[in-house]
């Protein structure tokens, strides 16, 4: 049986879901000492300088440990230019249609990292199932 096609509030329902779990997920806090556009300026300075004197083993090494810096540069570049309350604005408009459709629990959306005031901003309330029997 064929998948009925989304209708246009559907998809902009998802998209906006798609967005704002995304910007959660790449502005997780992540463990230890937050890390700078300098920290990280620093070491790529400190690997460049290294370089010349270490071991075709070590440079490689190197080399990739600045590729990776380079990567969480951008990514922070990324981070500054997300506006998270326009996108957490249309997760609200969007989260409690779309996560009834598709059963999408409280704890499923809380697991995902999105506050429980966002969620009650959105409508969507806490649940306790009634056991039957």
């Amino acid at each position: 049986m064929p998948r009925a096609k989304m209708t246009p509030q559907e998809k902009a329902e998802r998209q906006a879901v798609k967005d704002y779990l995304g910007a959660l997920a790449d502005n997780a806090p992540k463990r230890g000492r937050k890390r700078t556009a300098d920290n990280v300026n620093a070491r790529i300075t400190a690997i460049g300088e290294t370089m010349n004197d270490a071991s075709a083993i070590r440079r490689l090494s190197l080399v990739q440990e600045r590729l990776d810096l380079e990567a969480e540069l951008e990514t922070m570049a990324r981070a500054t230019r997300i506006d998270m309350g326009s996108l957490e604005t249309g997760f609200i408009k969007a989260a409690s249609s779309y996560g009834s459709q598709r059963g999408i629990s409280y704890a499923a959306w809380r697991e995902m990292g999105v506050p429980a005031t966002t969620l009650k901003a959105a409508g969507i309330r806490r649940t306790r199932r009634s056991s039957s029997g």
